[in-house]
């Protein structure tokens, strides 16, 4: 994989009144009738002007009998009055959880208009403000966000119930139908056709991209945007010294940002991860694999450099047995000035709390932008793209009964334990050569740690021909990268090259 990592207001036109053709309720016959509120739209990117239709629309999905049993809903976008040659591009994007509305990609970064989010830490109070997004992709492919079936305005019918879709395969299986039907219902069959999840949302594009293979729909490329496939590497099990391995890169470029480090901070910070990867790999992982068998002179070596790395106390790495989990870290790294570290976004403080809990009480960066993200998107869906149904936006679904057991796949079943799609992905590349995949890092993300995903990506088995279909591309953000402006453009150049390589003929 290639690595590249940076640091670092347009007016749109007046859209028409919106065009409403359905209200999503059932017929005289008692059909469910998919909703559909149509405005258009323009926008400058790139130095012209976008002219697109906004459709704020739904699915309805159906059982093997016809029967209604979901109605999906998505907001889309679609360029008009292009000069380009050939099938626009579709991208199909959605956030993670499992259980969270596409909202945050969707305000963040993806669609036209975004919340402006101008500080790292809390922003102000109501009113939040909109601003056009010259960031879209909208110039190079088209973007329908969708929320499945317990999320925003989704949700089952009939008989149906939520569990029959919150489950890895069978959301995917869900989702496999909405794409099917969107492309029939839009004509755009021969569109190239992209993924992009964030979080969960990653997890589900490696298996929503099997799924998608069974009903003879390749796609040309998957965007993961700070990605968990194998699961093992953030849940910090007992017995299992994997993710102390992995997680340590993180710590270490959190301790530098927040100036942490008890000697000078890097002064090349792409050289020091390279190091604290390369020691995280040999040297700690050997100490762990030793256990209790780990003889005192190296054991003082290893809880010296840890020290180095992260700023923790010496004290502290002893009594952790060298081992320190994500939560510990962000609760003990500022412990003394009474400030937790963000999970999402480490660059994020907030303050304590109890001082005597082991693990923090509320993660700073979700604290700081949620209310912004929320209130600015059921703003715009509703004086923007003219929805005026009586439904209310579900943030965040209900998945305290997710199915993490997979159904059978590739020949054999899959055990309720540790869920791990990294197969489902590498089997998506290998059955379609031409797959790529761009694989997108926040450096200070502590949910989802960057090396993680890395480690996981080097472990899928593929032969090395197929090696260079991942591309990887890291950015000095958490989570979210898309939270802060300025790192924009390093996402709109990343993006827009691989659309532009992945979809030509």
């Amino acid at each position: 994989m290639r690595r590249s990592i940076a640091f670092a207001m347009l007016v749109v036109a007046p859209a028409l009144p919106p065009v409403v053709s359905a209200q999503g309720t059932p017929d005289t016959t008692g059909e469910p009738v998919p909703a559909r509120y149509e405005s258009h739209h323009s926008i400058r990117v790139g130095g012209e002007t976008v002219e697109y239709d906004a459709v704020v629309g739904s699915v309805i999905l159906r059982d093997e009998n016809e029967a209604p049993i979901a109605e999906v809903f998505y907001t889309a976008y679609f360029r008009t009055g292009s000069e380009d040659q050939g099938p626009r591009p579709i991208m199909f994007a959605y956030n993670g959880g499992p259980g969270s509305a596409s909202f945050w990609l969707h305000m963040g970064i993806m669609g036209p208009r975004r919340v402006e989010t101008p500080v790292v830490g809390h922003q102000p109070p109501p009113p939040y403000s909109l601003e056009d997004n010259p960031y879209t992709l909208l110039d190079k492919t088209d973007i329908v966000m969708l929320d499945p079936v317990g999320t925003g305005f989704s949700r089952p019918l009939g008989d149906a119930q939520g569990s029959d879709f919150w489950g890895i395969d069978e959301d995917a299986a869900s989702l496999t139908q909405f794409i099917r039907r969107f492309l029939s219902q839009h004509q755009r069959w021969n569109s190239p056709r992209y993924l992009l999840g964030e979080s969960y949302g990653t997890t589900r594009s490696a298996v929503l991209a099997r799924h998608l293979q069974r009903a003879n729909i390749d796609l040309n490329g998957i965007v993961l945007v700070s990605a968990v496939l194998e699961f093992r590497t953030i849940q910090f099990a007992p017995g299992d010294d994997l993710p102390y391995v992995v997680n340590l890169p993180s710590y270490a470029v959190v301790a530098a940002y927040l100036d942490a480090l008890p000697g000078a901070p890097p002064e090349d910070l792409q050289a020091f991860m390279t190091e604290v990867e390369e020691w995280s790999l040999t040297e700690y992982a050997t100490a762990l694999l030793r256990g209790n068998t780990l003889d005192p002179a190296t054991r003082g070596r290893v809880v010296e450099r840890i020290h180095e790395f992260t700023g923790l106390s010496r004290e502290f790495i002893d009594r952790a047995d060298l081992r320190i989990s994500a939560p510990e870290f962000e609760k003990e790294l500022l412990r003394t000035q009474g400030l937790v570290v963000g999970r999402l976004d480490a660059r994020f403080t907030g303050p304590s709390g109890d001082l005597l809990q082991a693990t923090p009480d509320h993660d700073p960066q979700s604290t700081a932008i949620s209310s912004a993200y929320t209130s600015a998107f059921n703003t715009y869906l509703r004086d923007e793209l003219g929805y005026d149904g009586t439904r209310e936006y579900t943030p965040s679904g209900a998945t305290r009964n997710w199915n993490w057991q997979r159904a059978q796949s590739e020949g054999f079943i899959r055990g309720a334990g540790t869920p791990n799609v990294g197969p489902d992905l590498a089997a998506a590349i290998r059955f379609n050569p031409n797959l790529e995949v761009l694989l997108i890092n926040g450096i200070y993300d502590l949910a989802t740690p960057y090396f993680a995903a890395v480690w996981t990506m080097d472990h899928l088995g593929l032969p090395d021909h197929l090696r260079d279909n991942i591309h990887r591309a890291d950015f000095a953000a958490g989570h979210m990268m898309y939270v802060e402006r300025s790192l924009l453009p390093q996402w709109k150049e990343t993006l827009d090259a691989f659309i532009e390589r992945t979809s030509r003929q």
